[in-house]
């Protein structure tokens, strides 16, 4: 059973920074594209970065700039380095993962975890 979990969140103040980290278990196989999105009180949820099996990476206009997505080779593993956080980057933050072989969509998602920026 494949699973992601988060970690990393918690309260920082505006300018701040945080670095999440998603770890995925239960798969013999790299995960192709791997995804951070996020989800504020009242909003749906959106998506904040991606990076590619291929390591390409992409980024929410809102969080360019700021934020770092980055995975590491061996394990199914990717990070969000988030720097110069603004009280609106609150939100719970999930990880998401898209088996081998597919070009779209995630198949899998993580329990997310909390990021509060206060001002």
């Amino acid at each position: 059973q494949v699973q992601l979990v988060e970690s990393g969140g918690g309260l920082v103040q505006a300018g701040g920074s945080l670095r999440l980290s998603c770890v995925g278990s239960g798969s013999i196989f790299r995960f192709n594209a791997m995804a951070w999105y996020r989800q504020a009180p009242g909003k749906q949820r959106e998506w904040v970065a991606a990076i590619t099996g291929g390591d390409s990476t992409t980024y929410a206009d809102s969080v360019k700039g700021r934020f770092t997505i980055s995975r590491t080779n061996v394990k199914n593993t990717v990070f969000l380095q988030m720097n110069s956080l603004k009280p609106e980057d609150t939100a719970v933050y999930y990880c998401a993962a898209r088996q081998p072989l597919k070009n779209q969509g995630y198949d899998y998602w993580g329990q997310g975890t909390q990021v509060t920026v206060s001002s």
